[in-house]
């Protein structure tokens, strides 16, 4: 099968020096290519700015911002049998960037944010007949309860939901499944290349 995976964080410029990015490491993303590749299936990467060696054979599209992987995504997932929407895209960026290095000035400055496209629900909407679409959810709170929420909300036939202390920028992860028949698998907590293999286990066909 034809997999897409994206993976990492964004970054936003604000301007040619400084950005708004998160923590995201980009392990999980890049866990589930390798696990991908190693089932002999056919794997896209789109990855935003990270420190991992490429998985061998993966077909990587290297991206800064959200509106980069927003292309690269619409270039790659429309003929995809499965999109795994790993990567911790920014949901703002600023309005108005800088085209010169912002120097210190005196007292506040205030940063106009502006939204960023809804990759995942544009996904949801246009998605084919056929088509997997996957998400993930990291949360501080309420996981389940948020994890189903964006489930429905982005019409998404799978959703990977774990706590922010579980997995972001760690080596390991933990992660529960919902699927949108009302299924919920929680997998074996354990390094992310272990926990992909369990992911892909339990949601490829």
């Amino acid at each position: 099968m034809k997999i897409v995976i994206t993976a990492g964080p964004t970054r936003e410029k604000i301007d040619p020096v400084r950005y708004i990015s998160n923590n995201s490491s980009g392990r999980m993303g890049y866990a589930l290519a390798t696990a991908a590749l190693d089932l002999g299936h056919d794997v896209t990467l789109i990855s935003g700015p990270v420190a991992i060696p490429v998985p061998e054979k993966a077909n990587l599209i290297k991206v800064v911002s959200a509106a980069e992987m927003a292309q690269a995504v619409r270039d790659h997932a429309p003929d995809a049998d499965i999109v795994i929407m790993c990567a911790a895209v920014a949901d703002y960026r600023p309005a108005h960037p800088w085209d010169s290095k912002l120097k210190k000035m005196p007292g506040k400055l205030v940063l106009e944010l502006e939204r960023t496209e809804d990759i995942l629900g544009t996904l949801g909407k246009n998605k084919r007949p056929g088509q997997m679409l996957i998400g993930f959810a990291a949360e501080t709170d309420d996981l389940e309860a948020n994890a189903l929420g964006k489930l429905e909300r982005k019409n998404l036939d799978w959703i990977a939901a774990n706590l922010v202390s579980d997995g972001f920028g760690t080596d390991t992860n933990r992660i529960t499944l919902y699927h949108r028949d009302g299924k919920k698998i929680p997998l074996p907590s354990g390094d992310k290349l272990s926990v992909a293999r369990s992911m892909l286990h339990e949601v490829l066909p």
